[in-house]
């Protein structure tokens, strides 16, 4: 799949080249950690809730979430480094995401509308930020997540600089 854009370059539907921060890593363990955390909380208001005299499912199911979470938080946030990449030029924003499902999507910088930068709780104790491009596109914003922070800070930065100097009309 390929685009040209005003000036005739061609854009390609390729892997970008730059990794997100290794401390993406810890960002996506502990979110996920969170996350399992939450599963925990069910699994325990069902065994206070249940009154039934066996607690075979109980434990059952306490087993099978137990060794769902080992395997979760130990994939999950390597695997989601190994896949998310991004890259920035003059004509396009190149971004790759996901684990399971993955995407590769480019937009072009004549179509890009707003970019923002976001820091969670947890991306900010890590020193990690996210960066949202917007465009016209019905598929929705691209979105960096893992970047150091002062990467993200210059890539708002850059992306910005090339919007306002596109003669474009971002729809």
């Amino acid at each position: 799949m390929s685009e040209q854009v005003d000036g005739g370059t061609p854009l390609r539907l390729r892997e970008p080249a730059n990794l997100v921060s290794p401390r993406a890593r810890l960002m996506w363990l502990a979110e996920g950690a969170l996350f399992m955390l939450v599963l925990l909380a069910v699994q325990a208001g069902w065994w206070f809730i249940d009154g039934r005299g066996s607690r075979t499912p109980h434990l059952v199911v306490g087993g099978a979430w137990l060794v769902f979470a080992v395997l979760y938080l130990s994939i999950m946030p390597v695997w989601r480094y190994r896949v998310h990449r991004w890259e920035n030029t003059d004509t396009a924003v190149y971004t790759q995401t996901g684990w399971l499902d993955q995407e590769r999507r480019i937009a072009p910088v004549s179509r890009i509308q707003t970019v923002d930068m976001t820091r969670g709780p947890v991306a900010q104790a890590l020193g990690l930020a996210s960066v949202t491009v917007t465009t016209a596109s019905a598929a929705g914003p691209l979105r960096i997540h893992g970047l150091d922070v002062n990467v993200a800070r210059h890539l708002v930065e850059d992306i910005t600089a090339l919007t306002i100097a596109e003669r474009g009309d971002a729809t």
